[in-house]
């Protein structure tokens, strides 16, 4: 079915002043040549990027690098953010109608957009586990960073969304030996069926030819580089926000001659840059979502209309929580 009425509706969620949020209506327009009308049936909370937001921590200088697509209004706020969203094409190209499509776009119940931006979803990949293509592209394009090779000591440092995945990917190449460390030992059995190890901080092995920070914290920071081994690389997976970060560079880091590399997913990594597009890497993220494994990193689910209320909590209370799942009707 193709038929659509100007007149109808969406509802959207928005960042209404920090720490508050709220669904607003807005009319849709019918879509244009070459563009789709979806209907959300799921979406995903990244708990880390979308906890800052809504607390109002994106710093002025970030302010334009941070804005996702088919976002609508400016930081810190009033302000409608998010990309993660998985839905059903109902209206548009009609080689698209009927077919689940994963799209960068924030929490909203029906949205209209360009046909290069909603992204087929596999069939072997669920509604809820796709709201996971976000962060698996982000761990992809840290992978790419970090080049990981055949027999590699390997520790993870926090495991959040980010950095199980890119651990999962990790335990992945052949003869790689995967540790994630975590303050929470609920983590161990995480780690077990994503084929690694675990420890606490105080008893990480160490010596690690790639350290991978994900935690966000300082502490984490100052353990990833105590961690890694001689000439070893530390990809620095954390966004802190406005927040400032000491890094311990005295001690060991100069005669270990360490490497501290940055990762962000606002661009393909320089490795592949010349062979992948942005949405070809999000291809290929879905594609690495057909593991059930990782229905283990959706930690909580809501519904729509309950989300101000949710993100709210996140923000506030997130212990335990990796990718919270939103569902529509």
């Amino acid at each position: 079915m193709n038929a659509y009425s100007a007149t109808e509706e969406a509802r959207a969620f928005w960042l209404a002043t920090p720490g508050r949020g709220e669904l607003r209506r807005m009319s849709l327009a019918p879509p244009g040549p070459g563009e789709v009308l979806v209907r959300a049936l799921a979406s995903g909370i990244s708990r880390g990027s979308e906890a800052l937001v809504f607390r109002g921590g994106v710093p002025e200088s970030q302010r334009q690098a941070m804005r996702c697509p088919f976002q609508e209004g400016d930081f810190p706020a009033p302000v409608k953010y998010g990309y993660a969203s998985v839905g059903v094409v109902e209206a548009g190209v009609t080689a698209l109608i009927g077919r689940r499509v994963f799209c960068l776009h924030p929490h909203q119940d029906r949205y209209v957009v360009p046909e290069a931006a909603a992204v087929p979803v596999p069939d072997a990949v669920p509604d809820r586990r796709a709201v996971l293509a976000a962060n698996m592209e982000t761990a992809l394009n840290g992978f790419w960073d970090g080049a990981p090779l055949i027999g590699d000591r390997i520790a993870v440092v926090g495991a959040g969304t980010v950095g199980a995945l890119m651990a999962a990917l990790a335990a992945r190449v052949p003869g790689t030996t995967v540790e994630i460390i975590d303050i929470d030992p609920g983590r161990g059995a995480l780690a077990a069926a994503l084929g690694c190890r675990f420890a606490l901080p105080e008893r990480a092995t160490g010596e690690a030819d790639l350290v991978i920070h994900a935690s966000g914290s300082a502490a984490g920071l100052a353990t990833a580089l105590a961690l890694a081994g001689f000439e070893a690389t530390v990809l620095e997976m954390s966004w802190y926000g406005n927040a400032a970060v000491p890094a311990p560079l005295g001690e060991t880091f100069h005669n270990r001659r360490l490497r501290l590399v940055a990762s962000q997913v606002g661009e393909v990594a320089p490795a592949r840059r010349a062979q992948r597009t942005r949405r070809q890497r999000l291809e290929q993220a879905l594609d690495l979502l057909t593991d059930p494994v990782f229905d283990l990193l959706l930690t909580g689910e809501c519904a729509f209309e309950a989300l101000p209320q949710a993100m709210t909590q996140l923000a506030s209370h997130p212990a335990g929580a990796l990718c919270h799942v939103v569902r529509y009707g």
